[in-house]
């Protein structure tokens, strides 16, 4: 069983990313083997709860109120709209349902909101997860007290790089958002986006920032550069596909209990890139037809894949089966196929 760590040298990440392709992926997949089942691939659905307008400068994203992208900016959506969405994802098989808004942090005004959501959601019996930008001691704690089980609020890059990419925020700003989640008790979701034209260095720099927190992110959505007509990165270069598949091996190794998750970019990738990239231990897609403002692979071309690859939905485990898996491992959780099997939905489905 390989051992989590946090003391990650940069040398040794550099090292990983330079292994031939055929080893690198099968030393990724040796460690997935060890903490997932290899055949099961974890489905999350996002909903944009308020889509633009953002005052940040992230260079990458549609939603910014400083680029001309066409976007069409909406209020936050209702409470009962949210609840509905949820329900047609749940549905169509999504065990967890993320709730983005394009906020630099929400307002004390909205927090009622948001927090309506996620108590009305969590009683369908799904996961939860919010990225509403950053939140302060006071907000994570009213999120977590309304059972929010996951808060997505990614690095998107290395330290180096990132005064590149985003000036009205600092990486620090981003980490305290990270401790305050961990502080409140919930779930953190937090990877970074590649192919923005950052070099090799920097993407051992963001995973080498993920692998040595205190605590590794239970999710680790890996994102592939979606260019959008009016940000600054609209004539970026594409990445090598296997410098992404790399990523994602090097998370997996570096990160073995976490969940590695392909999310914006998937429309661009082939089934046989898909296909590599579950070889080398990405377990979670989002699933849809869009990701907040971008286009996502549609459900069914989804399923279509997963049967072609013998891979089915992993469904949620119940609360007494993480209880039960907690009591016998000392409370560290280890692949269970017994616990994670359900596959009704998959086998209706196709």
């Amino acid at each position: 069983m390989s051992v989590l760590r946090h003391d990650w040298k940069r040398a040794e990440v550099e090292a990983l990313f330079s292994l031939s392709f055929n080893d690198l992926l099968f030393k990724a997949q040796t460690v997935h083997r060890q903490h997932f089942d290899p055949n099961q691939v974890q489905v999350s659905t996002l909903c944009s709860i308020k889509t633009g307008a953002c005052p940040e400068d992230c260079a990458y994203c549609p939603q910014s109120a400083r680029y001309d992208t066409g976007l069409e900016r909406e209020k936050l959506m209702a409470v009962e709209k949210v609840v509905a969405e949820a329900r047609a994802a749940k549905a169509s098989g999504a065990t967890r349902f993320c709730m983005g808004a394009a906020w630099r942090s929400p307002k004390d005004r909205d927090m009622g909101y948001v927090v309506d959501m996620v108590k009305q959601v969590k009683s369908l019996g799904m996961e939860t997860c919010m990225t509403l930008g950053m939140l302060d001691t006071s907000q994570a704690n009213a999120l977590a007290e309304a059972g929010l089980d996951y808060y997505n609020h990614n690095l998107d890059t290395s330290p180096e790089y990132y005064g590149d990419i985003i000036t009205t925020r600092t990486y620090q700003d981003r980490l305290d958002t990270l401790a305050n989640v961990r502080d409140a008790g919930m779930k953190v979701c937090c990877g970074g986006i590649v192919g923005m034209g950052e070099e090799q260095g920097d993407r051992v720099g963001l995973l080498m920032q993920l692998a040595n927190l205190s605590q590794h992110p239970e999710s680790v959505p890996i994102n592939m550069l979606v260019r959008v007509q009016g940000t600054p990165l609209e004539n970026e270069a594409d990445l090598d596909p296997f410098e992404f598949i790399r990523t994602i091996a090097v998370a997996r190794i570096l990160m073995p209990e976490s969940y590695v998750r392909l999310s914006a970019g998937r429309e661009e990738m082939n089934d046989q890139m898909q296909a590599l990239a579950f070889l080398a231990g990405a377990n979670s897609i989002f699933y849809g037809e869009k990701l907040l403002t971008t286009p996502n692979p549609e459900a069914n071309k989804d399923m279509q894949l997963f049967k072609r690859l013998g891979i089915k939905p992993e469904q949620r485990a119940s609360a007494q089966d993480e209880l039960d898996a907690s009591a016998t491992s000392g409370g560290v959780e280890h692949f269970s196929p017994e616990a994670k099997t359900e596959t009704q939905f998959y086998d209706a489905a196709v």
